[in-house]
């Protein structure tokens, strides 16, 4: 990947940055609660079931690690090399996520891959309160935005569906570019499509993944936890891409 490029963008006055980054799970947007999740899954595969069925198999998928349960994924041996390319490929994310989830008890096989196209549909996401009016803060104050994510699909309908897309102007999905976070190489590129120096990038993520960005020479500011359409704290966003913030 080349490092140096002959144009960057013309530094911003009165700027600490001239390019914000920001992942998307956990950063932007996250997925719906899962007993939601597991409920409409359900019914998808022509079997509604009561509320109290529904938590309890919600707590035990996320008990497996399932997207934004907070669990450490329980990785078996037969799934374990689609695990680990996930995010590299889309029949291999589906495939991890599914078998995943089978794995908790009463889940089954159809239910499993429900659950998945909930998790890949834009009606399976909640952006944070923040995000959109954090976005456009952005974009008025002309910071160009890319967003960087190790995903095994493509987001943007999910951020097309959340009023999010039109605030970002580069898309570096790990499954479209070949490298995951936090493998300097997906921050570079990311850098060479928005033509920014990566000592003048901030990186905004929820993860130490996210923090790869700092071997590159850019700066990365990370959240804590937010419930679902909460407020997760992407308004100090806007203090710190400011020189004087």
């Amino acid at each position: 990947m080349h490092r140096d490029w002959p144009h960057f963008r013309q530094q911003k006055d009165g700027a600490a940055f001239d390019a914000v980054f920001f992942d998307f799970q956990g950063t932007l947007a996250t997925v719906e609660p899962l007993v939601r999740a597991v409920s409409l899954a359900s019914e998808s595969c022509g079997e509604a079931i009561e509320p109290l069925r529904a938590m309890v198999l919600a707590d035990a998928i996320g008990a497996q690690g399932w997207v934004g349960s907070g669990s450490p994924p329980r990785v078996r041996p037969h799934f374990a090399g689609a695990w680990s390319d996930r995010d590299l490929d889309a029949d291999s994310h589906r495939m991890a996520y599914t078998e995943l989830a089978g794995q908790a008890h009463g889940v089954s096989e159809d239910l499993a891959q429900a659950l998945y196209d909930r998790l890949a549909s834009p009606e399976g996401w909640v952006a944070f309160a923040d995000a959109a009016s954090t976005l456009m803060t952005l974009k008025a104050q002309g910071f160009p935005i890319a967003l960087v994510s190790n995903v095994g699909f493509d987001v943007r309908p999910i951020a097309t569906r959340l009023g999010l897309d039109r605030f970002v102007d580069e898309w570096v999905l790990s499954y479209e570019v070949g490298y995951c976070k936090p493998d300097e190489k997906i921050f570079y590129a990311a850098c060479h499509q928005l033509g920014v120096d990566p000592k003048r990038v901030l990186m905004v993520g929820d993860s130490v993944a996210d923090a790869g960005a700092v071997r590159i020479g850019a700066r990365a500011y990370l959240l804590g936890e937010a419930d679902p359409g909460g407020i997760v704290g992407l308004g100090a966003v806007l203090k710190l891409v400011r020189a004087d913030g």
